[in-house]
């Protein structure tokens, strides 16, 4: 039977590379010159800082710009708040990743709800979707893709 794995994952690699391309650009733009701001990637999370918080907004337009040429969700960004210390304000983004609880009983509402001839179940972060067509398959990919969830979606492991 057809099947296939509705997650949410975010490529590291890409998101590294789009905070490098944001460091690069904010380091060229006139209205930062001489400011101490930047960007940096710990782990999971990204790391804004500046000196006032009308720049970490700029800023936050930057990163965004760079993740979605680079085909990362920026759904996938959970903001923090905006800290101070001394003269220098800070904002955490931590990189959503699997699909929670309540996002899973969602999708698998929202497909039963359309009355497709599939079944899906819950399989840890993740929500798998069979079939005994490959075209009902498709139409639920098209339907989560319509469907406005807070959450970014990947689908994978598509097996016939």
């Amino acid at each position: 039977m057809p099947s296939f794995d509705v997650v949410s994952e975010v490529d590291l690699q890409e998101v590294r590379n789009a905070v490098d391309q944001a460091s690069r650009e904010l380091s060229t733009r006139f209205d930062f010159k001489g400011v101490d701001a930047g960007f940096e990637l710990v782990d999971e999370q990204i790391q804004m800082y500046a000196q006032e918080e009308f720049q970490l907004e700029q800023m936050l337009g930057i990163l965004k710009d760079k993740l979605i040429r680079r085909d990362v969700d920026v759904r996938a960004l959970d903001p923090g708040k905006v800290e101070a210390s001394g003269k220098q304000k800070r904002q955490n983004f931590s990189l959503k990743q699997g699909i929670g609880k309540d996002d899973a009983k969602k999708i698998t509402k929202l497909i039963k709800d359309s009355k497709l001839k599939v079944q899906s179940q819950v399989q840890g972060e993740q929500v798998r979707v069979t079939g005994k067509k490959r075209d009902d398959l498709q139409d639920v990919i098209a339907l989560l893709k319509k469907a406005e969830l807070e959450v970014p979606l990947d689908f994978k492991n598509f097996r016939d």
